[in-house]
């Protein structure tokens, strides 16, 4: 898509499949840890769905005889599901941003995530701008909190993935 293509009014979209969602952030296999996102409400919140496999490379070693999906890769993933939030609420949509980590706070973890979960990652904008956003993100199993962590995140659209 070129620089002078008008803009999408991406208001009313309510869900993201994964072609839409690699048209938004740079991640690919082995990273890439979001599968859909639903409920989004553009500037305001999103559920991503990660269907936990066996088959992902962090299970060899995390842990051999018990896989347990590490608690990092969950906070990835409720990055990731924001950054397809901002990156339809800004219109960023095969622009190539790139979303830094700024800061994490009050990450907790509550359950394991196994092979065979579905996670749920719900983020809500506490603060969002062009630039900056921060979030409440909640990653559940089966309606059972499983991470929670406050997350703020910078765009940078100056970078080319």
């Amino acid at each position: 898509m070129s620089d002078t293509a008008q803009p999408r009014d991406w208001s009313e979209t309510t869900s993201a499949d994964l072609s839409l969602i690699m048209r938004i952030i740079p991640h690919r296999y082995p990273f890439l840890l979001v599968d859909k996102v639903r409920d989004i409400a553009v500037h305001k919140s999103a559920v991503g769905i990660k269907n936990v496999t066996f088959n992902e490379p962090h299970f060899q070693g995390h842990f051999p005889g018990a896989p347990i999906m590490p608690g990092v890769t969950i906070i990835e993933a409720l990055a990731q599901t924001s950054a397809v939030l901002v990156g339809l609420s800004l219109d960023l949509v095969d622009k190539n941003p790139l979303v830094y980590f700024m800061s994490i706070d009050k990450a907790k973890f509550r359950r394991k995530v196994v092979p065979g979960d579905v996670l749920e990652l719900e983020v809500k904008v506490l603060r969002g701008s062009s630039k900056i956003w921060k979030f409440d993100g909640r990653a559940t199993v089966n309606g059972e909190m499983a991470a929670e962590a406050e997350f703020m995140a910078m765009i940078d659209l100056g970078a080319k993935a």
